[in-house]
């Protein structure tokens, strides 16, 4: 059996987030999803939200929540992606999931959302991986589905008129939920 390391995961380290990363995740956040140099990667938001994608509040708050964890991935000494795992009961939360717009499609996020349900199934004992996504997001729901994700069509609104979460674009926004039985 070959256990080489692919070049997506050589090299990374995974640690949860601190006080001290704040700023730099949610400059990794804002430069995977909003502004211009979203454009450079596959997952911008760019065409349907402006604004800011989060806020160091929202970050420190899931640094800091017991239930919460912010899985930091570095390469080098950098950090070049995270997500958010959050304890729910019998299944995880996934969300906050960014990589550097320059390392997308390489493979890195297929690396990083396996280690995560990982963690979060040995951590917790969790049987399920939730997270929600914008419906109108088809490229990456279509992501999410090779990765072994399923639709539910379970939606819930945007909250528009909320700043924090962007300005929207259209007035068709909403997310759905995505759930995977993690085995």
């Amino acid at each position: 059996m070959d256990t080489a390391a692919s070049p997506a995961d050589t090299g990374l380290t995974y640690r949860d987030a601190t006080d001290a990363d704040v700023d730099a995740l949610v400059a990794l956040i804002e430069s995977a999803y909003r502004g211009d140099s979203s454009r450079a990667g596959w997952t911008t938001e760019a065409d349907i939200l402006e604004g800011q994608r989060t806020d160091p509040e929202g970050v420190r708050e899931v640094v800091k929540s017991p239930d919460s964890r912010l899985l930091t991935v570095e390469r080098d000494g950098r950090i070049v992606a995270c997500c958010q795992l959050e304890h729910r009961g019998a299944h995880a939360y996934f969300g906050m999931f960014a990589v550097s717009p320059a390392l997308q499609g390489g493979g890195l996020g297929k690396v990083i959302i396996a280690e995560a349900e990982r963690r979060a199934r040995e951590t917790w004992g969790v049987t399920e991986m939730h997270m929600t996504v914008i419906s109108v997001r088809d490229d990456l729901i279509a992501w999410y589905e090779r990765r072994g994700y399923r639709r539910t069509g379970r939606m819930t609104p945007f909250p528009y008129g909320d700043e924090r979460f962007g300005i929207p674009q259209r007035d068709d926004l909403q997310f759905e939920l995505l759930v995977k039985e993690l085995v």
